[in-house]
């Protein structure tokens, strides 16, 4: 099966740039100069969304910006290798960043889909625009196995899931010294009561979101 593209959604750009340069130029340069250039004009549309810099002005970014031990073992911390990551590591990070916190949540999510009976595989994307609470995309990834489409199964998580950052602490209750045992044997995969995106309590809103009738069709 051959898969096509039919339009872009979503379009995030995030650039440093100089100090003297304003807001104002700097969208238009990036319209004209970046996407204008860079992504097929059929596939963009009145609807396509267009995130620039959404934080405001980005002056200072690089090492001076983003220091720390950011890139800590993010493939070992995670699936080793198997599952597909945006690089965005844990370590060094507190709940507030994303990269941390939405990372656990689509540990979360995908395991309550696989609980819920809605499919055998998965693989949650989430993702983000710096500065914007909700997530720009969620999309859901069954290999082949889900019991009903994936679109349906993307619909339920963002019935079921709170997928702003703020409600993702609070949901996963992050915000307390559990950080210590991930540093050694991962981040998933753990049965302690301190991950707790590990926890499948989710899963009978997952199937109630779905709906009964589209799992009666399916056998499910």
């Amino acid at each position: 099966m051959i898969f096509r593209p039919v339009r872009i959604d979503t379009v995030v750009v995030s650039s440093q740039h100089a100090e003297d340069v304003s807001n104002k130029r700097i969208h238009e340069a990036i319209r004209e100069d970046v996407i204008a250039r860079a992504l097929p004009k059929k596939l963009l549309d009145r609807k396509t969304r267009y995130f620039i810099n959404p934080t405001g002005r980005f002056v200072i970014g690089g090492p001076m910006g983003d220091s720390g031990v950011t890139g800590r073992k993010i493939i070992v911390d995670t699936y080793g290798g198997m599952g597909r990551h945006g690089g965005g590591a844990f370590s060094g990070k507190d709940p507030s960043k994303v990269d941390r916190s939405a990372a656990y949540m689509g540990r979360y999510i995908a395991k309550n889909v696989v609980a819920a009976g809605l499919a055998e595989r998965c693989e949650v994307q989430v993702s983000y625009a710096i500065g914007v609470a909700d997530p720009v995309s969620v999309m859901v990834e069954t290999f082949g196995t889900g019991r009903v489409s994936e679109q349906r199964i993307a619909e339920a998580v963002r019935k079921t899931f709170s997928l702003k950052p703020r409600e993702i602490i609070e949901h996963l209750d992050l915000l307390r010294p559990i950080y210590q045992k991930t540093a050694a044997y991962g981040h998933f995969g753990r049965s302690e009561k301190e991950f707790t995106w590990e926890r499948t309590d989710k899963k009978d809103a997952l199937r109630e979101a779905v709906g009964s009738r589209a799992l009666r069709a399916v056998g499910a």
